[in-house]
């Protein structure tokens, strides 16, 4: 397979006087910030969001606003205005898989009937199949290290076996949502055997995806050598399905969401670029670090049973004596939520029924120490406490685990589930029709004169 020439082909030394002098004449004084009264990060100084949209889709409640101050209160997250502890507990009742459920209400704002919910688990199997030459074309053929990437790339390739890309009517773009959200599992899946077969020596393995079978079994069935799993396994995936696929307008991939339908661009530009966002380690990539820490944890903790161990290397994380450097303990905080993280507690049920099944208790009983020992001692040496709750990362990389589930996975089965999201905060952008997303940035450079080439030290 030919290879662009790597970075030994440049000249380092230049790159690096270069990028020396970049840093150095780029670097802006933090006090700056204050000064213009910069909402860095689109965050006001106490935390909060600053108010850009709204949305119908979704809706994030941790915190309560109280003559002007942020009062801590338990999360609750809705998807077009029910609970999702409501919709979970209604199909799991029920014993049904949930996500396709999910995905219906929030594309099209209502709960589907008995009908229109077998109706559309029938058009995501029909649409799940992917077109000829598809795969060796967007997945096969130039297989990636990094699956998040792959992914984003087999989107921008379905933009050319799309006939009328471009159109950005509600019809048309309902018709590609509909396709992305049915083929998301299995651009994930090949994505995976294509990266394991190329690049860590493993046999080839492509099934089809299978009709009878909803999005979870579907995934489990791709990726597994053997194409088995529990009915256990399968409910957990799907609840993991149902508890990422939506998070309000603000988070950073539904935002960029927003931002680049805004300027008029076609569907898969959209949705490429919001995978690619939540590739991120600051998003989507988050419980990627939780596991790194907690695997840091088990090899530095003697006895995990032992809270007094536990605490003592936590502290060592937050004195920046241990973990890597940040003085963070992953999984334990969240923009929002501030006493609870309604996918958390929901996660954590399960994730203990899992654990007992897979002889993992010990485990898991870790997690719960550091759920429970973090935030007491994150804020003991605080003058302003701050309220941490554990997010959803914090246990989901442990039950992707538990679900013999490949770490390369981990991000990608976010995406299989937020592009539902997606595609709905896209066709609001739509409906709405606002003005190109366009913020203000100041420029703090002084004005300087022209100078000619010879006259140039």
């Amino acid at each position: 397979m030919n290879r662009q020439p790597g970075l030994k082909s440049i000249d380092m030394e230049l790159v690096k006087s270069y990028s020396d002098k970049i840093r150095e004449r780029g670097r802006i004084d933090p006090s700056l910030y204050e000064k213009f009264n910069v909402k860095r990060g689109l965050r006001n100084p106490d935390g909060t969001g600053v108010l850009v949209g709204l949305t119908t889709i979704g809706s994030v409640h941790g915190y309560v606003l109280s003559e002007a101050e942020k009062v801590a209160c338990p999360g609750a997250l809705y998807y077009r205005g029910i609970d999702v502890v409501d919709l979970v507990k209604g199909f799991q009742t029920e014993s049904r898989f949930g996500f396709e459920e999910c995905a219906y209400l929030l594309l099209f704002g209502e709960l589907p009937d008995r009908e229109q919910l077998k109706g559309w688990g029938d058009l995501l199997a029909e649409r799940r199949i992917l077109p000829d030459g598809f795969k060796e074309n967007a997945l096969i053929g130039a297989p990636g290290r990094d699956l998040m990437n792959s992914i984003a790339r087999a989107v921008l390739t379905a933009y050319t076996y799309d006939p009328e890309p471009d159109r950005v009517d509600l019809e048309t773009t309902f018709c590609q949502s509909i396709d992305l959200i049915a083929r998301f599992p299995v651009y994930a899946a090949y994505a995976y055997q294509a990266k394991a077969h190329y690049h860590m020596n493993q046999s080839l393995m492509l099934r089809n995806p299978d009709s009878e079978l909803c999005s979870a079994e579907n995934i489990l069935m791709l990726i597994r050598e053997d194409g088995s799993y529990s009915k256990l396994e399968a409910e957990i995936l799907d609840l993991c399905l149902v508890l990422h696929a939506e998070h309000g307008g603000g988070n950073n991939s539904a935002f960029t969401t927003h931002v680049v339908t805004s300027s008029g661009t076609d569907t898969y530009g959209s949705i490429a670029s919001a995978t690619l966002s939540l590739k991120g380690p600051r998003h989507g990539g988050a419980n990627l670090r939780v596991m790194e820490q907690m695997r840091e944890i088990k090899e530095n903790v003697d006895r995990w049973d032992n809270e007094g161990e536990v605490a003592d290397y936590l502290q060592k994380i937050l004195d920046r004596q241990a973990g890597d450097g940040t003085g963070l303990i992953y999984g334990l905080g969240h923009a929002v939520y501030t006493l609870s993280d309604p996918r958390t507690d929901m996660l954590r049920g399960k994730a203990r029924t899992l654990a007992r099944s897979k002889g993992r208790e010990e485990e898991l009983k870790l997690y719960e120490s550091i759920e429970r020992l973090g935030p007491e001692i994150f804020n003991r040496s605080r003058d302003k406490k701050r309220d941490l709750c554990a997010n959803v990362d914090f246990y989901s990389g442990f039950v992707y685990d538990m679900l013999n589930i490949p770490v390369d996975l981990y991000t990608p089965l976010f995406a299989v589930s937020r592009v539902v999201g997606w595609c709905a905060h896209r066709i609001e952008e739509l409906v709405n029709g606002g003005p190109i997303i366009r913020p203000a940035y100041k420029s703090i450079t002084k004005d300087r004169a022209y100078v000619s080439l010879d006259s140039r030290l």
